[in-house]
């Protein structure tokens, strides 16, 4: 099989009732809530995502992590809550404004690197152990660039994928995820949106 991934894959240290037993959100993260709500910025992460982000964050020591699409920080709010002293997150996001916001939220974390740019522009401190893909188009677009962006046993979660049932036809088949280890969370019965980790076993 040449995506790298085990069809058998199970994340065995994600779990859903730790997941929604995260009740205390980091003060880094209320920053950047406030943020999001100042600016009237409505895609942020989800208190949902948030938790997972924590969980996989705190598995990972004197690793490196990705995101695509800062925003106003909340996601990378949540991975900071997590972060070890050892372990390093670079985000980026291609707005200037919000990139440049998102630098001085972060000003006082040494580990904490905050990047305006592209999101190819990432690509350069690969390979990830955690690459949380939220904005942009990359997941849609070049999803086999993102598995190479992992180490080996690194994790992609993949944020506000739209479930295959609901893809128009010329997205069927970029990550066929049904041959891909991949765990997947549905954020509400009626939620046209998913969350789904998938990691790399290469």
């Amino acid at each position: 099989m040449e995506s790298g991934f085990s069809p058998c894959f199970i994340i065995a240290s994600v779990n859903l009732k730790t997941m929604t037993s995260i009740t205390e959100i980091a003060p880094v993260v209320q920053q950047a809530e406030s943020l999001a709500a100042q600016l009237e910025f409505a895609q942020s992460s989800l208190p949902e995502v948030g938790r997972l982000l924590h969980i996989l964050t705190r598995h990972i020591t004197q690793g490196q992590i990705g995101e695509i699409g800062s925003g106003c920080g909340v996601g990378a709010g949540w991975i900071v809550s997590a972060l070890h002293p050892d372990s390093i997150l670079i985000t980026i996001e291609s707005d200037r404004h919000l990139a440049k916001l998102v630098q001085q939220l972060f000003a006082d974390k040494s580990n904490v690197r905050a990047l305006q740019g592209d999101w190819r522009d990432l690509l350069i401190y690969a390979p990830f152990d955690l690459l949380f893909a939220d904005g942009g188009k990359a997941k849609l677009s070049e999803p086999q660039t993102l598995i190479n962006a992992l180490k080996p046993g690194g994790f992609i979660l993949l944020d506000d994928l739209t479930p295959e049932e609901y893809w128009p036809p010329e997205w069927h088949g970029r990550w066929a995820l049904q041959h891909y280890g991949s765990l997947d969370y549905d954020l509400s019965a009626e939620s046209r949106f998913k969350i789904v980790v998938v990691r790399n076993w290469a």
